[in-house]
């Protein structure tokens, strides 16, 4: 009997690994994935060290070898399921995988740019144009965004944003990253934008910036928005991403976050893109998808009201791998 089997007969649920290296984007879309699929996993960090950390997944030799300072302890027993996210934790998935001689499933979050066949899934987003046979393909990013989530995180902060008008906007910040550039033009004219959005419309901000926003841009977002209703969140009080989002009227994000906007779109409210100097063929491939289905529209200064079904990939993904995996 496979150990699923057994599992199933005195209703066990399966063991769970998290692998990533830690960077909170694939954190959250590996564990995403693995609690839409009713798994409780436990995190693994992996961060490789020289001479691994530079090479590509392919390339490496003993890969048990490869963890370094900030890592978790990696050894048996190996979990049931592994799911993991980002280039550094392919090739200890793939050990671990050959190591529990077939036992543990392997499902990799985005492009591994290897053969998928060499784990049991890959969920891939669309814009990465990966098919096979054991490819699951998703319209964004997989993520932790449920219904459930947002109404929690709405009776968490109720009462917290009342002072902000209506319609009440959610502007999610990103910043440069490999291929974008959000220059300080680009900033000046977005914070002029949204003042135009309080002064006109009457709107209420609520805003998060990130890591690579930086302080040159936060603080022109802050000074051309002083004395306007426009919260900003100071990365000191509880983080309240996902009530913005639950408590929103519609979103504004910027373009560089595949995650940012994916998450968005779970709520089916409106989500204006804010267009950013550079950006790829991948990622025009994603924009382009999402405007040409009518789930997004680029922000041009105004708030503009459409409907579209909440974009639910990951969980439907994620009852798609238990099918297919047998879980």
């Amino acid at each position: 009997m496979r150990p699923s089997a057994a599992r199933k007969s005195i209703a066990m649920p399966p063991s769970c690994w998290v692998l990533t290296d830690g960077t909170i984007g694939m954190v959250n879309q590996a564990l995403g994935f693995a609690e839409a699929m009713g798994m409780q996993p436990v995190l693994k960090t992996f961060k490789a060290r020289a001479p691994w950390r530079h090479l590509a997944p392919q390339f490496w030799l003993l890969p048990h070898r490869a963890a370094g300072p900030g890592s978790d302890q990696i050894g048996p027993p190996w979990p049931d399921v592994i799911v993991a996210c980002g280039s550094k934790s392919i090739a200890p998935t793939l050990r671990i995988r050959r190591k529990s001689k077939g036992t543990t499933r392997a499902i990799y979050v985005q492009n591994p740019t290897i053969d998928p066949r060499r784990f049991d899934l890959v969920v891939a987003p669309l814009h990465d144009r990966l098919s096979g046979p054991n490819v699951l393909t998703v319209r964004g990013a997989v993520n932790r965004i449920t219904p459930e989530r947002l109404e929690q995180a709405a009776r968490d902060f109720a009462g917290r944003f009342d002072h902000l008008p209506h319609p009440r906007v959610a502007v999610i910040v990103g910043g440069n990253n490999a291929v974008y550039r959000m220059t300080p033009a680009t900033v000046e004219k977005l914070a002029d934008d949204l003042a135009g959005l309080c002064r006109r419309c009457g709107a209420g901000l609520m805003i998060t910036t990130s890591r690579r926003t930086g302080p040159e841009a936060e603080a022109i977002l802050r000074q051309r928005l002083e004395g306007l209703p426009a919260h900003f969140w100071d990365g000191r009080e509880p983080n309240p991403y996902f009530a913005f989002l639950a408590l929103a009227d519609a979103m504004i994000v910027t373009a560089d976050s595949v995650n940012m906007v994916s998450e968005s779109l779970v709520t089916g409210k409106p989500v204006h893109v804010v267009p950013l100097d550079g950006g790829s063929a991948k990622f025009q491939r994603f924009h382009d998808d999402l405007l040409e289905n009518g789930y997004t529209r680029w922000f041009a200064g105004k708030l503009e009201t459409w409907t579209y079904p909440p974009l639910d990939d990951t969980r439907r993904a994620a009852a798609e791998a238990k099918r297919r995996l047998g879980l």
